[in-house]
């Protein structure tokens, strides 16, 4: 299965938000068949933290490419107060298993320009 990927991300709160993993088998360092998955990724202050948000988590339309995305919309990063946060992205193979592929931190910011 994949190794766990650590990313540092930055959203600008107000502002629509994506960002694209491509995501490798750590076996066979070969492009991850994410066929028959699904995720899920959240956004917390501390690890033990209530969520401040989910993350809308989507797979290529081909999902042989290994490549899932994170977003979020306006109204959702407007309510996100500025600070550093954390956050990870879990798989869920058909068969019910669950792995953590990517975790990171988030840099919230307010942008300058409105």
């Amino acid at each position: 299965m994949a190794a766990v990927f650590v990313a540092s991300i930055g959203i600008y709160a107000g502002t629509d938000f994506a960002q694209t993993f491509v995501l490798e088998d750590s076996q066979t360092n070969s492009i991850m068949d994410l066929t028959g998955f699904t995720g899920c990724a959240q956004l917390k202050k501390y690890e033990s933290s209530s969520k401040i948000a989910d993350f809308n988590v989507s797979l290529a339309n081909d999902p042989t490419t290994g490549r899932i995305t994170i977003a979020m919309t306006d109204v959702t990063t407007e309510t996100i107060k500025p600070g550093r946060y954390l956050y990870d992205i879990l798989i869920c193979s058909a068969t019910g298993k669950t792995t953590r592929v990517v975790e990171g931190s988030v840099m919230v910011k307010k942008p300058v320009t409105r």
